[in-house]
């Protein structure tokens, strides 16, 4: 009998076990896209989990970079109407607005859209973090069965010495026996214009055995992406004109004056002039003035 409680006991305690481990371990990764506009590619918290709401700024508010912001634009809404359309890299100076236009362009997709009562036909956003660019071959045969056009959206990507993961992106955005689904575009943000530092692809070229071929390994990278939009600092009259432009779209009450010298200091406090400064001086007057920055 006692042999019989040890027994019983022994088996309740390994089922407890069982169920706490199950509770911990992730998700099984879904097999088919799930309904919303957007996402974040978890692999290792079940998969794509959803974004109700994308923190994004209008598209008309983002200044001196009208060129890359009409590109884009026009390179997405292609896309999403189902024409060819490129892979697009945003390399440049930090705090210009790049990863704010790739969210900002797929706002404005799928509000030109609106009236459209299939909304399978909005576009999705999926951001996948850099330190899963090499699980990016399953998010991909996620995607493949799916109907819907999908923008994956890596911000800040780039790769240091020994950090083999961009051979999975190569692969997934031109090479591999499956190629990148028709259904699927790559957008990338990167300070560098070839996603790794400069030192590092002089150290290339100066201890490999064929330096050439070592450049070309790491740098081609970046040849798979058919739009190269460049970001570089803004000058005054462009820092100012994103100011007017925040004050005017949030109705902030400032005499134009007192903008103008304000906006200045601010810049001068900061050591530069961007748009990410920009913003971060309209958050401190917006809140000075007790006023909100709903959009």
């Amino acid at each position: 009998m006692a042999k019989d409680k040890d027994g019983e006991g022994k088996t309740a305690l390994l089922a407890r076990i069982a169920a706490a481990l199950d509770r911990l371990a992730p998700a099984p990764l879904g097999a088919t896209l799930p309904d919303g506009d957007a996402f974040i590619w978890e692999p290792a918290q079940g998969g794509l989990i959803a974004v109700p709401h994308v923190a994004h700024v209008h598209l008309s508010l983002l200044r001196g970079v009208e060129s890359q912001r009409e590109t884009l634009l026009a390179n997405t809404q292609r896309f999403a109407d189902g024409l060819p359309a490129n892979n697009a890299l945003l390399w440049g100076a930090r705090g210009m607005g790049k990863s704010s236009l790739v969210k900002a362009v797929h706002e404005e997709v799928n509000r030109s859209r609106k009236g459209e009562a299939d909304k399978e036909k909005n576009l999705v956003l999926i951001e996948i973090h850099r330190e899963d660019i090499d699980t990016l071959p399953l998010l991909l045969r996620t995607l493949r069965a799916s109907k819907r056009r999908v923008v994956l959206f890596c911000d800040d990507l780039s790769f240091d010495k020994d950090d083999t993961s961009y051979k999975s992106l190569k692969a997934a955005l031109e090479g591999g026996i499956e190629g990148r689904p028709t259904n699927t575009i790559f957008y990338a943000t990167s300070n560098r214009r070839h996603l790794m530092p400069r030192d590092l692809v002089d150290n290339e070229r100066g201890t490999a055995i064929n330096p050439g071929e070592a450049v070309e390994e790491k740098v081609s990278l970046s040849d798979r992406f058919g739009l190269w939009l460049g970001f570089h600092h803004c000058g005054q009259d462009e820092y100012l004109a994103m100011i007017e432009g925040y004050v005017s779209f949030y109705d902030l009450k400032i005499a134009p004056e007192e903008l103008r010298r304000r906006a200045l200091a601010w810049a001068m406090g900061r050591g530069g002039r961007s748009g990410r400064v920009a913003w971060q001086f309209i958050q401190d007057l917006a809140g000075e003035l007790g006023q909100r920055l709903d959009d």
